[in-house]
């Protein structure tokens, strides 16, 4: 497996000062001070996240967190676990839920979550769900919402590994993984 950087970020991040005109009401988070050097970039990459992330979007906050966090503990992104650990328990998620997102395995889960678990799990080692598992997301989610599942989970693996090749660090006071858990890197 390759390492992220040690020595910190390969790319600076911007001043909030000097991404004023570009985060607008975003927050000055790290990844958007880093993204920021690239404008245009910056700005499909928020337009898709946004969605994502939004009300727009058809998957409940929730369900999403679920989806979002495993894979951020699947590539191996402190940073982007930490992000959404907040998250997730402004959604709902429990310390237990959050913890179990980052061990192996399915113990825990089940119905619907074990299956979006599952899919996030299968799509990082193998870059495609199962027959088994995309049967099982079939009977909760309709055809868009499917195609929104993908996305989403493809769209944070990007995330993840955008944020450990670049060594974005984590914000003071972002928790990272949960104390004694290591990324399941896979491949």
């Amino acid at each position: 497996m390759t390492t992220p950087p040690d020595a910190g970020p390969r790319i600076d991040p911007l001043t909030p000062d000097e991404a004023a005109h570009l985060l607008g009401e975003t927050r000055p988070l790290n990844i958007f001070l880093t993204l920021a050097r690239n404008e245009d970039l910056f700005t499909s990459f928020l337009s898709l996240g946004s969605y994502l992330l939004s009300r727009k979007g058809t998957i409940p906050r929730r369900e999403r967190e679920i989806v979002i966090l495993r894979v951020g503990w699947r590539c191996g992104s402190d940073y982007e676990f930490g992000q959404h650990t907040l998250i997730g328990k402004h959604v709902g998620l429990t310390d237990d839920e959050i913890g179990r997102l980052a061990t192996q395995g399915l113990d825990g889960w089940s119905g619907q979550d074990a299956a979006l678990v599952a899919m996030s799990d299968e799509l990082c080692r193998d870059d495609v769900v199962s027959d088994a598992t995309w049967a099982r997301l079939a009977e909760q989610w309709s055809q868009p919402q499917l195609l929104e599942l993908l996305v989403l989970a493809g769209f944070y693996r990007l995330v993840s590994g955008f944020l450990r090749s670049v060594g974005v660090q984590r914000e003071p006071g972002t928790p990272g993984f949960p104390d004694g858990a290591q990324p399941r890197v896979s491949r």
